[in-house]
């Protein structure tokens, strides 16, 4: 039975009166890819926002590790969340563009390190760092500068980051965003890959990378949850297909 890293208990964030999310319960599970959809405006990457420490909110969120039980992170700082395992990328990749592939790795996995041991060359990588490279496919490019990769490479790269900073609990925002069909697939394979021992979730409008790829999804409608389950099971149910496929009227009384 898959284990729950992350809870989030009635979230809501409030803009000056308009409730950009409302009372949304959420679980990661390690060993899932939980995907999150919904339309444009539905409270995805704000949700996102206010479990890193991005954007205040009322609620709860606890992040649970084996070994050190439940943490509450509302209040606390980006970096402090960060560094409880809670690991995130957003729309365009934040990577170091004139650094190449293991550097950029070298950095993420140095947070102990000094800033001058950092940034100087080093005769060997920390095997976290090369065993990172071959998992997500850049070994060949270690020498690569980052900002000459390839698009896909770049949300690769970024992710590994993520994964050699010790992040057990990863929340992606539109990985696929802009990547061709190959890219597509390896992708959905390498997040199937690392949830084998992590929760991964992943803000996503494209459906059909959702059904290929998805353990589990959450569907978000005007800032609350309006389904969660399998895919044939949010597929199937007439809400989704209402603010999907239907009208607005028709999606308003689905969720009066």
């Amino acid at each position: 039975m898959n284990t729950i890293a992350l809870t989030c208990t009635d979230i809501t964030v409030d803009f000056d009166g308009f409730k950009a999310v409302n009372g949304v319960d959420l679980e990661l599970a390690r060993g899932e890819v939980h995907f999150l959809i919904g339309p444009n405006g539905a409270g995805k990457t704000t949700l996102v926002d206010a479990i890193t420490g991005l954007t205040p909110y009322t609620g709860s969120v606890t992040k649970d590790t084996p070994g050190t039980g439940a943490v509450e992170l509302r209040g606390k700082k980006v970096h402090h969340i960060a560094r409880t395992g809670i690991g995130r990328t957003f729309q365009t990749a934040t990577v170091f563009d004139n650094l190449t592939v293991a550097q950029n790795l070298d950095i993420a996995a140095g947070a102990h390190r000094t800033p001058w041991t950092l940034l100087r060359r080093r005769r060997h990588l920390p095997e976290t760092v090369t065993a990172t490279m071959d998992r997500i496919g850049l070994t060949g490019h270690a020498d690569t500068p980052a900002g000459i990769l390839a698009h896909g490479q770049k949300q690769w790269l970024e992710i590994g980051m993520l994964l050699v900073g010790d992040a057990d609990v990863l929340l992606l925002d539109e990985p696929i965003a802009g990547m061709g069909h190959d890219e597509r697939e390896t992708t959905g394979r390498l997040l199937h890959d690392i949830a084998a021992d992590r929760a991964v979730a992943v803000v996503e409008h494209d459906m059909d990378f959702m059904r290929a790829f998805a353990s589990r999804v959450t569907v978000l409608h005007a800032g609350a949850v309006l389904a969660t389950g399998s895919v044939d099971d949010v597929s199937t149910d007439p809400r989704v297909q209402a603010v999907y496929l239907g009208t607005k009227e028709t999606a308003d009384a689905h969720t009066a």
